[in-house]
């Protein structure tokens, strides 16, 4: 699977008031900015718009089950968003002008063709203003970098859009028939909050088998969809295998914050576990997983940068 991770800089034009968490700010700001830039018939409702099957905004923004996309094993009832949100692992609330708001936007298969189209929407972005109001208007920034690891992809300063020649192959590297005698220790460190559903319930805790059943979920729809195809993995038999895996330490607690959904116009509770957690048992065959999943993140609400977590071999 293609794999874009894209670091975009800005600079506030005015002072700003954003929320400690800002994954879903700038996602929401983001899809009012990608439909004002694309949307040819200026129409409310995407469903009944005759170019919606080839607009990029309602198939990235407003994604409905595709009953011919399956990953083999059932159809996927909510395809993953092609696109993850990093939000800054600050949460400085108050920002004054010329200070900096840096994020990571994290693009999947093809959808990374439309790289351009999402860099003048961040760019619109700043004129529309993002935050609460000051004064009566949203702050306001301007684009100023987008780079790929050391690579500059657009400046404001010449203006233009330099595509990569080539971007990476995300894939999950089974190992050759790991040591069912291995006992290993890992630590999963919690960079933002996880939200996961075992048994239609929110938990505030993690066994590993229910962070491995979210794993697999995420990892087969992202390759079905954006890649080439469903991984050839023993689904059942690594959930079973995983429910004998060992916590032997956790401080993993529940966080809750509020946001506002501009689709329901009311404000949400939206909550996740953070915190890390140390697992102990026979892990190796679970490593490509864990480490596909570092880079893609896993749970609900990834496109606004949640489940993002940190791998460390003990």
């Amino acid at each position: 699977m293609k794999y874009g991770r894209y670091s975009f800089t800005c600079a506030f034009e005015t002072d700003a008031a954003l929320p400690p968490y800002k994954g879903s700010t700038i996602r929401g700001i983001f899809g009012h900015a990608l439909k004002k830039v694309v949307c040819a018939l200026k129409k409310q409702d995407c469903r009944n718009c005759l170019l919606a099957p080839k607009c990029i905004y309602p198939n990235i923004f407003e994604m409905s089950p595709a009953p011919e996309v399956s990953t083999g094993r059932k159809r996927i009832a909510a395809p993953p968003h092609p696109y993850v949100i990093e939000p800054p692992t600050e949460y400085k609330t108050n920002y004054r002008r010329n200070d900096t708001l840096n994020f990571i936007l994290l693009v999947f298969g093809a959808i990374n063709d439309y790289l351009p189209y999402f860099i003048y929407a961040f760019d619109q972005m700043g004129q529309m203003g993002i935050g609460k109001k000051i004064d009566g208007r949203r702050a306001s920034f301007s684009l100023q970098q987008v780079t790929m690891e050391k690579a500059v992809i657009y400046s404001k300063a010449d203006g233009r859009i330099n595509m990569p020649l080539a971007l990476p192959e995300l894939s999950i590297e089974l190992l050759q028939q790991p040591s069912i005698l291995d006992n290993l220790q890992i630590e999963i460190k919690l960079e933002t909050p996880l939200r996961l559903k075992y048994q239609n319930t929110l938990h505030a805790e993690l066994p590993f088998h229910v962070l491995t059943r979210s794993m697999l979920r995420r990892a087969s729809s992202l390759l079905a969809l954006y890649g080439g195809g469903e991984p050839p993995l023993d689904y059942r038999g690594m959930v079973k295998r995983a429910e004998q895996v060992r916590i032997m330490n956790s401080d993993i607690k529940w966080f809750d914050w509020r946001r506002y959904s501009n689709r329901q116009e009311q404000a949400m509770l939206i909550g996740g576990m953070i915190g890390s957690v140390i697992y102990e048992g026979q892990l190796a065959e679970y490593i490509p997983l864990l480490r596909f999943c570092e880079q893609v993140h896993t749970g609900k609400q990834t496109a606004f940068g949640l489940g993002k977590f940190i791998v460390r071999q003990l």
